[in-house]
């Protein structure tokens, strides 16, 4: 019979503890399972993360950034193999401190012995409690920082080892698990893609870059001028652009220079850019007149025998003009040359730009003309120079004049590769800049028969 009345049946304490306790195995369950899938979804965004860099060097060191977010490790590193699969050529590191990477400045690169060369020789993954207990353990150099527990995994390229993953203590003092070794696997797998992808992109970038100056001029003498250019490709892969430029001395002895971008990004607007350059060059020796009339012909010559892009261009001579030199150029919407004077001031020369080329047949564009002193500096560039999805063209513009301004003394191929170093765009364009420097002497008046003053 049961107790009195109040009293609980028989057995229905016992029941309840066993209902707790049921219950207390299903709320930990549950638990193990939210973390797993919370791990789960971390190591996703983290092989999207990973996957989204095209640029090698920063692949490797997401990589190992990654994984140390993934098992809350403190330090982490990706040594990377020679092509015999024996040595470390390249160390990337992660977590160090200031302090610590000073104390290991003058330290060579590890050459893959110890522990790390356990892993090359052996790529299965391993996990390590206690690095100096392993038997391959040779110590740490002078100013490394303490490190006990090691988990290592071997990232593979093409069915290659490309190098190893090392993480090295966990944030919570706790050794690593089979969990965290699973999931820097995973992590591994996906790095051996993302690798490859930014080894494609760097081949594909390169490539595309060689076709593209294979399609520029190199610039001749242009005596008594001095004159450099320089051509960068955008950051995206295969990205072909129509940017261009060319400089030739005419039959007149003046110089001519012209900047230019075909509308587009692929190879029809590079073999357009060519195309309109050849054509461009025959003109200029074959008509000395203003550079306006020189356009319009090309505009013409473009609208009844091509089906080209529409261009942008701006077409420039440079001559003796009344003992100056002078500037004389007209513009198919193109953006405006900049003039650096020898005190290095910077200006824009602002004018009516014109309708680009391949618009409209007939249209008539301006001349313009400007007298210059002897060193001054007339900088051409294409738009890549100054966009960006951060700013407007005019805080471009600006950004660009105090660029070229801080860097005008230097001698011109110096000039135009800062300018294309430090540029303000945000590199989603080619870019192209052209730079020529008028002599330090004054032209010789014309009718002074031959007695020209040279420049030394």
């Amino acid at each position: 019979m049961t107790g009195g009345r109040g009293e609980e049946p028989s057995g229905i304490p016992e029941l309840r503890m066993r209902l707790d306790s049921e219950l207390d195995r299903i709320a930990e369950h549950l638990h193990v399972l939210a973390d797993a899938q919370h791990r789960f979804r971390d190591l996703l965004d983290a092989v999207v993360a990973v996957s989204r860099e095209t640029d090698l060097p920063v692949v490797l060191h997401r990589v190992v950034t990654t994984a140390m977010e993934l098992v809350g490790a403190r330090y982490g590193a990706l040594g990377v193999l020679d092509d015999s699969g024996e040595y470390l050529v390249q160390f990337i590191t992660a977590g160090l401190s200031q302090e610590q990477r000073d104390d290991l400045e003058g330290v060579e690169l590890p050459r893959g012995r110890g522990v790390l060369g356990h892993l090359i020789h052996h790529p299965s993954p391993l996990r390590v409690d206690d690095i100096s207990a392993h038997p391959s353990s040779v110590g740490f150099p002078p100013g490394h920082p303490v490190m006990r527990t090691l988990l290592g995994v071997a990232i593979s390229v093409r069915g290659t080892i490309y190098g190893d993953l090392y993480l090295s203590e966990r944030n919570d003092g706790r050794p690593f698990d089979r969990d965290d070794e699973d999931v820097v696997v995973s992590l591994a797998g996906a790095a051996g893609i993302a690798i490859e992808n930014a080894r494609l992109f760097a081949r594909t970038r390169d490539s595309a870059e060689r076709f593209q100056r294979l399609l520029l001029p190199d610039l001749p003498d242009l005596a008594p001028f001095a004159a450099a250019a320089v051509y960068r490709p955008a950051a995206a892969p295969g990205y072909l652009g129509g940017d261009w430029y060319d400089a030739v001395v005419l039959p007149d002895k003046a110089c001519a220079a012209v900047i230019g971008d075909v509308e587009g990004h692929d190879l029809r607007a590079a073999a357009a850019m060519a195309q309109i350059r050849n054509m461009l060059r025959a003109l200029l020796y074959d008509r000395l007149t203003p550079p306006s009339a020189v356009l319009g012909q090309l505009d013409r010559t473009l609208l009844a025998v091509t089906d080209l892009p529409v261009t942008t261009a701006l077409l420039a001579r440079l001559e003796p003009a009344a003992g100056a030199w002078r500037l004389h150029w007209s513009s198919a919407g193109h953006l405006p040359p900049m003039v650096i004077t020898p005190d290095r001031r910077a200006e824009y020369l602002q004018d009516e730009p014109g309708l680009p080329l391949a618009v409209i047949p007939g249209f008539e564009r301006p001349d313009h003309a400007r007298l210059l002193p002897p060193g001054a500096t007339v900088v051409l560039f294409t738009d890549g120079l100054v966009e960006a999805t951060t700013h407007g063209i005019d805080e471009g513009l600006a950004a660009l004049a105090e660029l070229a301004a801080e860097h005008a003394h230097l001698a011109l191929p110096d000039f135009v590769r800062a300018l294309a170093d430090h540029h303000p765009s945000s590199g989603h364009d080619d870019l192209a800049i052209l730079a020529l420097r008028t002599p330090d002497l004054l032209p010789a008046d014309p009718l002074a028969g031959d007695g020209q003053t040279r420049p030394h």
